[in-house]
């Protein structure tokens, strides 16, 4: 594990130079020496030159914290000795802000500097042409500056104005030029002037809130951010700035002497600062530019460099991710309690600090906050460690846990043990929390921040800060579970139910929501034990219902869901499920309703808590669909054979009446001729919503004897997206054709059929989004669609496929393996391809010129892409319509795909 040299509380002292500074400052001899010739050349050799030996003394293991600091005594020196040779008024003062003027710098930090001038008479328009070179001089020898100049004055009215200003301000450090001048203003800003604490302290309160809101709250994005993340350095520095603006103290030690931080506090805040400024510093070193973000182009880089090898079970960079999200998660736990502390000491200062008694005697609340009664409860009562959450849920008016409380319970984590985890005590308060009507999701967190849950939860535990390096999963393991808890709590909570209405209206009827919450718990908590995460999760979750009391039912119910969470979300991926026999297996695979209503609502749960990209409408309609006809099997019986036959007849039926009913019907000798030639495939592959209007379009077409191809558009006739319907001759390169045009009008493909006719056409139709996961309402775009796949179909085989869209930087950085897997589909009698593969722009293009240069036709299609990974399924046949069975073709085939797929990258 990444532990960097702890160092000291690292308040940056410009008198103080360490061995880094030594090796750095003797870099700037040539520019002191030519400092009267103002030659940008020996400022840009010393800062050129300071890299290497950065990198080197990192790589070297040296104190992160001399390091950082050896950085800005670099940057002062050269600073300094500019400003002397561009020989500026003795009045004006060059200040350091921001990090600068903590002294802390990366390798390629910007450099944040002020000029101040005395007074207004005295200001920046009187030195423009001087200041201007000077800056212009410091752009020129390669820093990346960010400057103003402002007189004293100025620069009061704007940090009156703007809190980030003052922030900035307050931790000012003069460079060069007048000591005078730098404390007038210092002066000028100080907490009986402008921003006392408490107003002071409420903004940047409010400014961390609307910081962690963009990053939806949450630490374990798969990219996350050094500095602005939750538990990131900015965190760290909003503890040091109100308690610099309320104690006037410079270092946490100082805290720790008056009683306000306790010593192992102290020494952890210190730790994980310097741990993600030894990340920051790699990051920067990495990117050879300012990045501090860990961005997946830099972690395996990372995490070798820090010695973290790939195993069998697992690549190096999982455990070196995690070691980031477990320090980032108690560093948050820390920021939470420090800052509810000092809002008790700045905010809660009205005088009325008398306590309020609860019915439970263990508990109290101070300023609608709960606390213990006193310091010796989770002592004399160890189960208050958890009772106290419980407290919260039956209270929602109170607001959160006192600071001193949380400290309680981090002290006291140690007496939840074995004999704890039996104690029945402590099971009633646990399923007692479970069975709550609010307050869960939020005790959940709590719990999780602080610590409990993964002391009482010991599984849950080891997958704290678990991630999976790909794009499909932008949480780690833990915080995936918490947002799935959270998602299925929000479907029974009224406020809530506009997100997904339908499974909110499942929702109102389950009897025992408590068993949807504990499945969602223990849904991937299996993972990471190099087995199937989701037997090992339904072994964990059978051993916690019978010891927490859960009833035979329920426990049976309970791990069933964890065993089998995945097989809806398969089965809309990889299935057609406008096939009866396929919605039969499904229904004989979930046996009833009750594991029905389950199953659904925590497969839209867990897909909404996986990525929030991931979720859309077509997810959505699929999941909805694949309920609803489930649902109508179980009424009749699970057992039951589908009904093709009358199937067929139903949805004839239901389609002819759609024709009858709209604006211009047409005949039904008409209609009946037209689907003469259409087989059973393309009735059991589409609606009667999309059987009318596809038969609609063909009779107009007809009518008015408009030529081919037809091609139309529709946003009503789809599940979601935007449907198209292709009706042409039959010939190669049909559907190469048509996604090629697809991907070049950055379009995704959602869904594929395409069926041949009896007399030689083909109707092929999609399912599509735009690039914002909509349907494509805009006219023109739907425009110039028509008109590109017209262009496409009449060009045939000399249709230009190519596709000039650039991969992301994710998806340049991630490659997925191409397997291709062809069997025998027994349902269907065709060939079955199942093709993974990273994603990219013109993969299916790719796949159907292929079809087509072996002579093979492509039935029907299900495309999935998650994240960086396209999981594609295709049932194909050969052109005349026969089975595609020769093995030695086959493997001459997928050899030639895999190839062609290769050729993309």
């Amino acid at each position: 594990i990444l532990t960097p040299t702890i160092g000291g509380a690292g308040a940056f002292d410009p008198n103080q130079s360490s061995y880094a500074s030594t090796r750095l400052l003797a870099l700037t001899d040539a520019a002191r020496h030519a400092d009267a010739s103002r030659a940008a050349a020996p400022y840009k050799a010393a800062l050129k030159a300071s890299y290497p030996v950065l990198a080197h003394l990192f790589d070297h293991g040296h104190d992160i914290v001399e390091l950082v600091h050896a950085r800005a005594h670099l940057v002062d020196r050269l600073l300094q000795i500019a400003w002397a040779a561009h020989r500026l008024p003795d009045n004006l003062a060059l200040v350091a802000v921001g990090g600068y003027g903590r002294g802390e710098l990366h390798p390629y930090s910007d450099v944040d500097v002020m000029i101040l001038t005395p007074t207004e008479d005295a200001g920046p328009r009187r030195h423009d042409t001087t200041l201007a070179a000077f800056i212009t001089f410091l752009w020129d020898i390669g820093l990346e500056i960010g400057s103003s100049v402002r007189s004293v004055a100025a620069a009061h009215a704007h940090a009156s104005a703007d809190i980030t200003v003052m922030t900035n301000l307050m931790e000012s450090r003069l460079i060069a030029g007048s000591e005078q001048t730098h404390r007038a203003m210092i002066n000028r800003i100080g907490p009986t002037q402008i921003w006392p604490s408490a107003a002071f302290f409420r903004a940047k309160l409010q400014e961390q809130q609307a910081r962690h809101h963009r990053f939806h709250d949450s630490g374990y994005r798969v990219e996350p951010n050094l500095k602005e993340s939750p538990g990131g350095l900015r965190d760290l520095q909003l503890i040091n700035w109100a308690l610099q603006r309320n104690f006037g103290l410079q270092r946490l030690e100082d805290l720790v002497d008056i009683g306000f931080l306790r010593g192992e506090e102290c020494l952890t805040l210190i730790r994980g600062r310097n741990y993600l400024w030894t990340l920051r510093f790699a990051s920067h070193l990495l990117a050879n530019r300012r990045e501090d973000r860990l961005l997946f182009d830099h972690q395996i880089a990372m995490a070798r460099r820090f010695g973290y090898e790939d195993g069998d079970d697992q690549l190096g960079v999982e455990p070196f991710m995690q070691g980031y999200y477990r320090t980032v998660q108690q560093l948050s736990r820390l920021n939470e309690m420090l800052l509810q502390l000092l809002h008790e000491e700045v905010l809660d200062t009205d005088g009325a600090d008398h306590a309020k008694p609860l019915r439970n005697l263990r508990y109290q609340t101070r300023h609608g906050f709960v606390e213990y009664v006193d310091k010796n409860v989770p002592a004399r009562f160890p189960f208050a460690l958890l009772e106290i959450f419980l407290v919260m849920a039956q209270h929602p008016q109170i607001k959160g846990i006192r600071a001193r409380a949380i400290r309680l319970i981090r002290n006291n984590l140690w007496r939840i043990d074995d004999n704890f985890r039996a104690d029945l005590r402590a099971r009633s308060l646990f399923m007692e929390f479970l069975r709550q009507p609010q307050g869960i999701s939020h005790g959940l967190r709590r719990m999780h921040r602080y610590g409990v849950l993964g002391a009482y939860w010991p599984a849950f535990a080891r997958v704290t800060g678990r991630m999976q390096y790909d794009l499909f999963h932008v949480y780690t393991v833990d915080e995936h579970t918490l947002m799935v808890l959270r998602n299925a709590r929000r479907l029974m909570v009224a406020e809530h139910r506009h997100e997904v209405p339908f499974a909110a209206m499942v929702a109102d009827h389950l009897a025992r929501p408590h068993v949807l919450y504990i499945a969602a718990l223990f849904h991937d908590i299996g993972k990471g034990r190099g087995g199937d995460h989701s037997v090992l999760g339904a072994r964990d979750a059978r051993e916690f219902c019978e010891n927490h009391g859960i009833g035979h039912f329920d426990t049976n119910l309970i791990v069933w869901l964890v065993e089998n969470h995945l097989l809806m979300s398969i089965t809309t991926q990889r299935k057609d499920i406008s096939d009866p026999q396929e919605i039969h297996h499904f229904a004989h695979q979930v046996g009833n309703s009750i594991r029905l209503d389950y199953l659904y609502l925590l497969t839209v749960a867990d897909i909404r808590g996986t990525n929030p990209d991931l979720w859309n409408d077509w997810r959505d309609s699929l999941l909805r669909e694949l309920y609803q006809d489930a649902r109508t099997v179980l009424r009749r019986g699970a057992a039951t054979v589908a009904d093709t036959a009358a199937h067929l007849r139903d949805i004839k039926a239901d389609a002819l009446a759609k024709l009858q009913d709209s604006a211009a019907p047409y005949p039904e000798s008409t209609i009946a001729a037209l689907w003469a030639n259409f087989g059973e495939d393309y009735f059991l592959r589409h609606s009667s919503a999309e059987i009318a209007w596809h038969t609609e379009a063909l009779c107009r077409r007809q009518q008015r004897d408009k030529p081919l191809p037809l091609v139309t558009l529709s946003n009503e006739a789809a599940r979601a997206g935007t449907a198209v319907f292709i009706y042409t001759r039959n010939a190669p390169f049909v559907f190469a054709n048509c996604t090629a045009v697809l991907a070049q009008q950055t379009l995704t493909t959602l869904d594929a059929r395409i069926i041949t006719t009896g007399d030689g056409y083909t109707c092929d139709s999609y399912v599509i989004f735009d690039e914002n996961d909509t349907p494509l309402r805009n006219p023109d775009r739907q425009q110039a669609l028509k008109k590109a796949l017209k262009k496409a179909l009449t060009d045939g085989i000399d249709y230009d496929r190519s596709v000039h869209r650039r991969v992301s930087r994710q998806m340049r950085h991630f490659r997925i393996p191409t397997g291709i897997e062809l069997a025998a589909d027994t349902r269907s009698g065709l060939l079955r391809m199942e093709l993974i593969t990273s994603d990219r722009p013109g993969l299916l293009s790719v796949i159907g010129e292929r079809l087509a240069a072996h002579s093979l036709n492509l039935v029907t299609a299900k495309i999935v892409t998650l994240g960086e990974r396209a999981e594609d399924v295709f049932l194909i046949n050969t052109a005349d319509g026969a089975p595609f069975d020769d093995p030695q073709a086959q493997r001459l085939f997928t050899r030639d795909l895999e190839q062609a797929i290769a050729a993309l990258d």
